[in-house]
């Protein structure tokens, strides 16, 4: 049954050498140089791959370094916007100081005004008057110009109260 043929042997060890000759020319070549390709191709990738990483990552950066800034930028904004709030609400609490001081002053001189026309106004009226009593006690008439004279020095020797 099994009996070794060597003729069969030696055209079968023929034909795989012939095989391994046809193959090597015709497809290992061609398959040698597709896989090399394909290595080629892939660390490629590989490199575009980790440049696009490297960029990322510096992009990354780049945009958290900007979002520091812009960060750093509003919180002094805002400080200063505080600080000019702070100075606008002293300056006018300042002006509405002086304005009610000015005020107060206006009103103090008005009631000063209001008081000497008042004193004039009762001078003038108890003038009048010290000038009629006098006429019935005395019973005589004195002249306006010497009554005027006695009321003014009498007036002059009252205490200013």
């Amino acid at each position: 049954m099994l009996d070794p043929n060597p003729g069969l042997i030696l055209w079968t060890i023929v034909t795989f050498a012939l095989l391994l000759v046809v193959l090597r020319k015709f497809a290992w070549k061609p398959l040698l140089k597709a896989l090399n390709e394909r290595e080629n191709t892939v660390r490629n990738t590989l490199e575009r791959a980790e440049a696009a990483k490297a960029e990322a990552e510096r992009a990354l950066e780049e945009n958290r370094a900007r979002l520091a800034k812009a960060e750093e930028e509003s919180q002094k904004i805002l400080r200063e916007g505080r600080a000019l709030g702070e100075k606008l609400k002293q300056e006018m609490t300042e002006q509405a100081n002086q304005q009610s001081r000015r005020l107060v002053e206006q009103a103090r001189q008005e009631i000063e005004r209001d008081k000497e026309a008042a004193l004039s106004q009762l001078r003038g009226e108890v003038s009048a008057l010290v000038l009629q009593v006098a006429g019935k006690i005395l019973n005589e008439t004195i002249d306006d110009k010497k009554h005027r004279e006695l009321i003014d020095e009498s007036l002059r020797n009252l205490p200013k109260n």
